[in-house]
């Protein structure tokens, strides 16, 4: 997996950069027939070469927004660089393939195994690779999984990162028939059992609370990938990686990675200058800043007491965002000797219906409003000037391009949005706004401030919604507040942003279509779900497909929720977020990974 679902911090960070952050996780009754799947973006626009094509030795140097604060990507202090080079250094048993399907990675498993479905316990028996080693020698083991296990499973508060989806599941961890054979037995059926142990860190790791709790930063801790850690400089902005001397694998083709920090505004000179190989720009693109808007010149000077005071600076004014969005693309694309690489990022841009505020409370208009949504012309509108597909999204659980999407949209009904208002009591009578008992429909829109990418596509939504006789009113926030204060605040009618979405849907997006619950006071306790809408049905089909071990009877429950939440009228999926990467020209093995993450044994350059 991509370690979206592990940590709050994680989840926040691509919530708030999921339209142009920085960068880190569908009873059925009657439903419409499966819509036809329509093709999206690749999710995946990496450089391949074969191996015999890609030199031995030399450096590469490849962009992190900072040095981060640990590589335990479970510890809440983690984050997109985290989990990167977690890649480089750790062992993941599964990863996913271009579909965003988890399957075995042979340089750490041979093989694993479920009990059949309906056979009770579960157990799960995992053959780890005989050659498979940590820095020290010592091989992975049954006491690795083990660790991890009592370390995440919530059992034990004294471990401060926080329960991780489905360790609290498994009963116990023990070594089969050999020290190479693992077995797992679980408490309850667990169907994401593929996403355990991805990250896996060595029990001197996680032992103990007080090992645990330990940032994971510097050199001399153990690892078992590809590359081994030699430097981690949070002061000069450096951390490098190089050939593991013990690595049992195909031989990294690359000697070095430095990892440099460089904030998004600085690579495209840091590509220019040739100080980057492989740097991430979806936000130096999308966050582009605009020149200031020129102050108006005064009429006559203003009386002052003592000298005059210094001016605010002034502001870029809105509409001049796109257009050093557009500028910056236009630069990366014509930087001498590099490539920028496009693709469907694992995350999905909805907009989100507050059930709690005004008018929305009515599950009636929020259909009405999402079928007031034109998909495809926000989702042209959003992606065509970054080089993207348009590609409408008609599922809240699946990308498009994963196994089993199903656009699900059809289950809102066949009525238009007018009929659908009209029906809902807002009428269009005098003037351009329609009113019920008196009062405008008039909703705000939430939106990340200073993103290209959400600017445009809440140009698409007002204009949408102001054709059926929806006013709204646009209101920004600062990323960094984003989630934690104004979606937590819930102070919106609409919220425009991105959720995360991997290979494990049923568990990873629980949390935002969950039924709110009373807290201790009374008060609604939203949790992860911004839109505050939710069902004990839809709660029920969450907890059955993540119990359900038959693939396709666990794909059919996920569907039936999909089709529950748009009937909820809880939120429209509208898009994948973008990714844009600049890899300098003849650099294999790197590019846009989608759902996957780099093979750093194959990145290198070019004979």
């Amino acid at each position: 997996m991509r370690v979206r679902q592990l940590t709050a911090a994680a989840a926040a960070l691509l919530l708030a950069a999921g339209l142009g952050g920085c960068s880190d996780d569908r009873g059925r009754g009657p439903s419409p027939a499966p819509a036809r799947a329509e093709p999206t973006a690749t999710t995946g626009d990496v450089r391949a070469a074969e191996r015999g094509a890609v030199r031995d030795g030399g450096t590469l140097r490849w962009a992190l927004d900072g040095v981060p604060a640990t590589l335990n990507v479970y510890q809440r202090g983690a984050g997109a660089d985290s989990a990167l080079l977690a890649h480089a250094l750790y062992p993941s048993l599964f990863r996913p393939d271009e579909r965003g399907r988890l399957v075995p990675d042979p340089d750490y498993l041979v093989g694993a195994e479920s009990t059949p479905p309906g056979q009770q316990p579960q157990v799960v028996t995992y053959r780890l690779n005989p050659h498979a080693v940590w820095t020290d020698g010592t091989p992975l083991s049954a006491a690795d999984l083990g660790a991890q296990r009592a370390a995440l499973s919530g059992l034990d508060p004294a471990y401060r990162g926080g329960p991780a989806a489905g360790y609290e599941a498994v009963d116990s961890v023990a070594e089969g028939a050999d020290p190479h054979e693992v077995k797992v037995t679980f408490r309850r059926p667990y169907a994401e059992w593929r996403a355990l142990f991805g990250p896996l860190y060595p029990a001197a790791e996680t032992a103990t609370p007080a090992a645990f709790n330990r940032a994971l930063t510097g050199t001399g801790h153990l690892s078992a990938g590809p590359y081994a850690l030699t430097r981690y400089d949070e002061d000069g902005g450096r951390v490098t990686v190089e050939r593991n001397p013990l690595w049992w694998g195909e031989r990294p083709k690359t000697d070095r990675i430095d990892f440099l920090a460089t904030p998004p505004e600085r690579r495209l000179d840091a590509l220019d200058q040739g100080r980057l190989d492989v740097a991430p720009l979806t936000a130096a693109v999308d966050r582009a800043v605009p020149p200031p808007a020129p102050s108006p010149a005064p009429s006559s000077p203003a009386p002052s007491k003592g000298g005059s005071a210094a001016a605010a600076p002034p502001e870029a004014v809105p509409e001049a965002v796109p257009e050093a969005a557009a500028s910056a693309l236009r630069r990366a694309e014509s930087l001498p000797g590099v490539t920028v690489h496009r693709a469907a990022a694992p995350s999905l841009t909805q907009l989100t219906l507050n059930a709690t505020r005004g008018p929305l409370g009515d599950p009636a208009l929020r259909r009405a409003v999402a079928r007031a949504v034109d998909r495809r012309s926000i989702a042209e509108a959003a992606l065509a000037p970054l080089g993207l597909p348009g590609a409408p999204l008609g599922s809240h659980l699946l990308a498009g391009d994963q196994e089993g999407y199903r656009d699900d949209s059809a289950a809102i009904g066949p009525a238009d949005a007018a009929t659908l208002l009209d029906e809902a009591g807002w009428k269009l009578l005098n003037g351009s706004t329609r009113t019920k008992d008196g009062k405008e429909l008039v909703l705000t829109l939430l939106v990340p401030a200073g993103s290209a990418t959400a600017r445009r596509t809440a140009d698409a939504l007002t204009a949408d919604l102001d054709g059926f006789g929806i006013a709204v009113r646009t209101l920004t926030a600062p990323a960094d507040t984003f989630v934690p204060e104004q979606l937590a605040d819930g102070d919106y009618d609409l919220a425009l942003f991105s959720w995360p979405v991997g290979p494990s849907p049923a568990v990873e997006q629980r949390a935002a279509y969950a039924k709110p619950r009373p807290d201790a006071d009374g008060a609604l306790e939203s949790g992860g779900n911004y839109g505050r809408s939710g069902t004990e049905e839809i709660d029920r089909l969450f907890d059955r497909a993540v119990t359900e071990l038959d693939p396709a009877a666990r794909l059919d429950l996920l569907q039936e929720a999909d089709v529950r939440i748009w009937q909820l009228g809880h939120s429209v999926p509208l898009y994948q977020r973008p990714e844009l990467v600049g890899v300098r020209t003849g650099v294999a093995g790197a590019g846009a990974f989608g759902f996957g993450w780099p093979r750093f044994q194959d990145v290198g350059r070019s004979r």
